[in-house]
């Protein structure tokens, strides 16, 4: 193939790490490839919190616009910033393989501050899910609103008089800057699709589907699939504290599920395991059980604001 692969991202280090990463297996490939940068609203507004910006698509409406304007072939995307609702021409063709899908702690003084129960530290997160999460073990604690990408918001937890701050390991570790990570936060039920990349082209490109597809991992691919279904059905979209991870083991898939109210005063949990081979649908039954405990009430209280 002579035509060169048009490839759409953000401008941040992280954005752009992850457009290399696609460029360059396509070039493994034997395709050419070159790098277009779209900024995102969400990108060059960095004091609006998220949720009043209107969730996921501050991030992703810059780049569908330049693919349905053909300025570029493929998008790449961080799966979890992706809407589980598209009503564009435009399909994901593609899964990467996932990277690690915790959350993790930055403390630049360290993590001793968690041992004095009577301590009302201030941690920083714009993330619903995990502020929820976090109030919810740590109830004494103050939620303090953080924006940029990584490298800013790092700078910002180091200027700040903040105990810590909270970021996806994938992040850190995929621009070389796990060693600030403090401590996994195991317990933390991440975000749907967390740690995992996704390749977006136009609907009808049937050429592109055909170069992308070869980047697709099966196991990514239905994990995040299972995970996304559940938010999807939860009906919370990005601003609703909703955690969601799938994992594959010994043939079989296993769901974990959470969803709380925003300041952590009550969470419903939930974990299912089925045959990988019967595993679609697996979110969807997993929703439908969380909504009947009694989280429907906290999706309504989300709609209401």
């Amino acid at each position: 193939m002579t035509k060169t692969v048009r490839i759409g991202t953000r401008d941040s280090e992280l954005a752009v790490w992850q457009a290399e990463t696609v460029s360059y297996q396509l070039k493994k490939a034997g395709h050419q490839t070159e790098l277009i940068h779209v900024k995102s609203r969400g990108d060059l507004d960095l004091t609006t919190p998220l949720t009043e910006m209107g969730g996921k698509g501050v991030f992703t409406k810059a780049l569908d616009d330049a693919l349905l304007e053909n300025r570029i072939d493929l998008a790449v995307h961080s799966y979890k910033d992706l809407p589980t609702e598209n009503p564009l021409p435009l399909t994901v063709s593609a899964v990467l393989e996932r990277e690690d899908p915790r959350d993790a702690l930055v403390a630049p003084d360290g993590d001793t501050f968690l041992e004095d129960e009577k301590l009302q530290a201030i941690i920083a997160t714009s993330s619903n899910r995990r502020k929820a999460q976090w109030l919810h073990k740590y109830p004494r604690h103050a939620i303090t609103n953080i924006r940029g990408n990584v490298n800013t918001r790092l700078r910002k937890v180091q200027e700040n008089a903040w105990h810590g701050a909270i970021f996806a390991a994938a992040g850190l570790k995929r621009i070389n800057l796990e060693h600030h990570i403090t401590q996994f936060l195991d317990w933390m039920i991440p975000a749907p699709a967390q740690g995992a990349m996704a390749v977006m082209i136009r609907e009808d490109d049937s050429e592109m589907f055909e170069i992308t597809k070869s980047l697709n991992h099966y196991e990514t691919e239905l994990c995040t699939a299972i995970e996304r279904e559940l938010l999807n059905e939860m009906e919370a979209g990005c601003s609703a504290p909703v955690g969601a991870y799938a994992w594959i083991e010994e043939n079989h898939l296993t769901l974990q599920a959470v969803a709380l109210k925003t300041d952590g005063t009550l969470q419903y949990d939930i974990e299912l395991t089925s045959a990988v081979d019967n595993a679609k649908g697996l979110g969807r039954k997993a929703a439908r059980k969380l909504l009947a405990q009694g989280a429907d009430k906290l999706v309504e209280e989300m709609k209401g604001r």
